[in-house]
């Protein structure tokens, strides 16, 4: 755990509100400084600070992203559609070739 920042709490909530006030918002550690008007170490403890909150996470391409947004869940799978055959001559008819023999 690292120790207290002197940072007031007041930046935190600010960079929180920008990530919740903007959906989607992916930056680099570059645009968080120009953004935010901060300097190197500043921007790396605060933003050090919000990943280990669980407020944000670091993307492979070194993005910060808010949590639920940094890692988007695979889609759902939709279940197939399947034909049903009711007679005999149907399920014959359906059945690949292959399986025919």
């Amino acid at each position: 755990m690292s120790p207290p920042s002197s940072y007031p709490d007041d930046l935190l909530d600010r960079i929180r509100g920008e990530y919740l006030a903007l959906p989607g918002l992916r930056l680099t550690p570059p645009q968080a400084r120009r953004l935010w008007g901060l300097d190197e170490q500043q921007c790396t403890e605060l933003l050090n600070r919000l990943v280990e909150a669980g407020f944000l996470d670091a993307t492979a391409d070194g993005r910060y992203a808010r949590r639920s947004e940094a890692f988007p869940s695979l889609p759902r799978a939709r279940p197939a559609k399947a034909e049903f055959a009711d007679t005999l001559s149907q399920i014959t008819r359906l059945q690949p070739a292959s399986r025919r023999a």
